[in-house]
């Protein structure tokens, strides 16, 4: 039986939150890329598709993970290219994610800008582009950007990190 699930994760630069979800226990797959959602602004936004086993890690956790590792606040301007946002699949999905953002809403002291929208489209990185803290995490961007989220994830939620 199958039991693979799979949610989209957007807000920061999707190098960096691909790094994040290839280093939990539980997460099989991560593709980096565009994500469109369904409405009427169906824009592409950065972001990664993450393919999960939901017995070894849960919708709570890769939520809460993703709030703490972006700024899940900040209405900046360029939210159009870095949507805060949860991609769902499954109508069930959306209900969960909805009521697991406002529970987490309590370890924030200004409101999430994080939107629970439906998946429509995925458009994949450049191949130079995936996986790329994998393979260059002495450049400066990584470094400087992808360094310090993978030291907060291994801090903060070590009992989801790979060993």
């Amino acid at each position: 039986m199958d039991t693979l699930k799979k949610i989209a994760l957007g807000g920061g630069c999707h190098w960096c939150t691909e790094a994040i979800f290839q280093a939990l226990e539980g997460v099989e797959q991560v593709d980096q890329g565009f994500v469109a959602q369904e409405s009427d602004a169906s824009s592409f936004s950065e972001a990664v598709v993450v393919h999960f086993d939901g017995h070894r890690i849960g919708l709570k956790d890769l939520i809460e993970i993703h709030l703490h590792t972006h700024n899940a606040t900040a209405n900046h301007s360029m939210r159009n290219k870095y949507r805060s946002a949860v991609y769902v699949f499954e109508e069930e999905d959306h209900r969960k994610a909805e009521m697991i953002l406002n529970e987490l809403q309590r370890d924030f002291k200004t409101p999430l800008v994080t939107k629970v929208l439906y998946f429509k489209a995925f458009k994949p990185s450049e191949v130079q582009f995936q996986n790329y803290y994998l393979g260059n995490p002495q450049k400066p961007f990584c470094e400087r950007h992808i360094a310090p989220k993978l030291a907060l994830l291994s801090e903060r939620f070590s009992k989801h990190v790979k060993q």
